[in-house]
């Protein structure tokens, strides 16, 4: 078993579709952290889903629900903290407005 500690998701700024941001590719993972800084004047607000191989987004694996993020603000997602994916399991992001929030992840790969 190898364990590699990676960057799951680069800082990007978050889409307003949901948007598969990170797959666990023939490895388990583990989120160990994940953040989000709205870089705007007024609030914005995130769900995160965390989805089984072949699944979809949606109510029956949504961790994170429409978290509002103030301006200026840094959210750090204890919700997903500890989180696992299974191969083929991936993240997939939502927010209220493009390009408002500036999203990054890291954790572990297993394989």
């Amino acid at each position: 078993m190898t364990v590699t500690v990676k960057v799951l998701i680069p800082a990007k700024q978050a889409e307003n579709t949901q948007t598969t941001q990170y797959t666990a590719t023939n490895c388990k993972t583990i989120i160990d952290k994940f953040t989000a800084t709205n870089t705007t004047a007024g609030n914005v607000s995130i769900s995160v889903n965390l989805v089984i191989s072949g699944g979809t987004a949606g109510a029956s694996n949504l961790i994170v629900d429409t978290r509002s993020i103030a301006p200026d603000e840094t959210y750090t997602f204890p919700e997903l903290v500890g989180q696992a994916l299974e191969p083929s399991g991936f993240i997939s992001t939502i927010a209220s407005a493009a390009t408002s929030l500036t999203i990054r992840a890291n954790g572990r790969e297993i394989t």
